[in-house]
């Protein structure tokens, strides 16, 4: 009787240790005597053989990872200090457990990303880097991927979230902007110049071919003049009559 009871008791532990309950997001990789089963198991009620059987759960969820700040010196021999967030996921869990050591891909991922982050700051220059954005971004994340692809690992979005500069570089950068916005100013007002230049002569041209439109124009100016009811008295006189008065 005492026996019957051990060999039940040993029975329950021997099935509790072979039903495992893999979460809706969760995979098991499983290893039969050193051996990696070609085919996940779960999601669910999953039954293994313990203890020839090892099972190892992997997320199939997004998983967000935070890059540290890199130091790094852009190709414009700037030294900036830049941080950046990735979204990968699992995709293949047997060639991600196969390759990795210990299945540590959130490591493996951060470190390969640090490296990137540090190598892609350095093939652009500052400008760039500063006001093409998405253009850097899209380069990180096709490395990335490239590279964990033989991982089993999709990294499907890669954003660089801040850039810090020296103080002495943000002076720079002001003191071009303000030099900028200088040049915008000087070049309108060369511009409202020339057109109004260009409107002088048009209107000259329109006098010339038109002797009465100088007579109106005359008469307007009087009509202005004494609108504002002044005591002065504005008459011109021709140029010609007064180099003419001069030279007598």
């Amino acid at each position: 009787m005492t026996g019957a009871m051990v060999a039940l008791g040993i029975l329950i532990v021997w099935l509790l240790n072979c039903i495992k309950v893999l979460n809706e997001w969760e995979r098991g990789v499983v290893l039969r005597l050193g051996r990696m089963l070609p085919i996940p198991k779960g999601p669910g009620l999953v039954l293994i053989l313990w203890p020839i059987d090892r099972l190892i759960r992997i997320s199939l969820r997004l998983i967000t990872l935070d890059v540290p700040p890199q130091d790094a010196i852009t190709r414009d021999n700037v030294t900036v200090r830049v941080n950046a967030v990735a979204y990968f996921r699992v995709m293949d869990p047997n060639r991600m457990v196969n390759t990795i050591e210990g299945a540590n891909y959130l490591y493996a991922t951060s470190q390969l990303a640090q490296l990137t982050l540090r190598d892609v700051i350095g093939q652009v220059e500052l400008d760039e880097l500063l006001a093409e954005r998405d253009k850097v971004n899209g380069r990180l994340q096709k490395i990335l991927d490239e590279h964990t692809d033989p991982w089993g690992i999709k990294v499907s979005i890669v954003q660089v979230k801040a850039v810090d500069i020296p103080e002495e570089m943000r002076r720079a950068i002001a003191k071009q902007a303000e030099a900028e916005r200088e040049r915008r100013a000087k070049v309108i007002h060369a511009e409202g110049e020339y057109q109004a230049a260009q409107r002088l002569s048009d209107a000259a041209k329109l006098l010339a071919v038109e002797p009465v439109a100088i007579q109106l124009r005359y008469l307007q100016t009087l009509t202005e003049i004494g609108v504002e009811r002044n005591t002065t008295i504005v008459f011109p006189l021709p140029v010609d009559l007064i180099a003419g008065w001069v030279k007598k």
